[in-house]
């Protein structure tokens, strides 16, 4: 469980949080829905600890390791890619050990011809890829998903999701799931928050309670469950 408790961020002037009180449980997937701008990063970033927040407290969070897949890949320009994902498992894994994981990740995302190519080589959609091979073979405790899936084709998309219900959701883990695509959240989350703002206000909550191998079938009962929320 992680809760967070009386949390405020401000930007200058601008209030981007403002006395926000929300819990979230372990072994679930929550899905923070909104409107750009309206402070869901932020929130997501303050989680992750790459962003100080004013005051308020945030408690679950000691001990836990992070793994974030951002907009942006944030990939080193000098390092192949096989260079870039050892690089984040260079502390926990021997060499070994970390290349059959590097090679497992690269070939989930269908990447592993490119492990020695350099990131200027590769489109904007691979270099996401990687970017989501680089987090799932880091395997946080916390899995951080701020748009991982712009640019990607259906099929590794879905790959990519089925895999994260498969393999991530469980052993009390914790995945926060940021997205403006609504098919993706009902597809892949197990709460809905709807936010707006800012600064940033919880306007519903949603529990989908259908099971995930049902989902495809109960598209259109699922969007009549949000519909009236967004």
């Amino acid at each position: 469980m992680l809760e967070i408790s009386n949390l405020y961020k401000s930007f200058g002037n601008l209030k981007v949080i403002d006395n926000l009180n929300i819990s979230f449980s372990s072994n679930k997937i929550h899905c923070i829905f909104g409107p750009s701008g309206c402070g869901k990063s932020t929130l997501v970033n303050i989680i992750a600890g790459t962003m100080d927040y004013d005051k308020g407290s945030i408690n679950g969070m000691v001990g836990k390791r992070i793994s974030y897949v951002f907009q942006e890949d944030r990939l080193l320009p000098w390092a192949t890619i096989d260079e870039n994902m050892m690089f984040v498992l260079e502390s926990g894994f021997e060499k070994s050990r970390g290349q059959q994981t590097i090679d497992k990740y690269l070939s989930l995302v269908d990447l592993l011809k490119f492990k020695n190519h350099y990131p200027e080589e590769l489109s904007g959609g691979m270099k996401q890829r990687v970017s989501i091979a680089r987090a799932f073979a880091f395997r946080g405790d916390i899995l951080v998903m701020d748009e991982p899936f712009k640019g990607l084709h259906l099929e590794i998309k879905k790959d990519i999701m089925d895999y994260i219900l498969k393999e991530w959701n469980k052993d009390d883990k914790i995945i926060f799931f940021i997205t403006h695509d609504m098919e993706e959240a009902l597809y892949l989350s197990d709460y809905i928050y709807i936010f707006n703002g800012p600064p940033l206000k919880l306007k519903r909550k949603i529990d989908i309670d259908i099971p995930h191998l049902e989902r495809e079938e109960s598209k259109v009962k699922l969007r009549a469950k949000v519909n009236d929320y967004i």
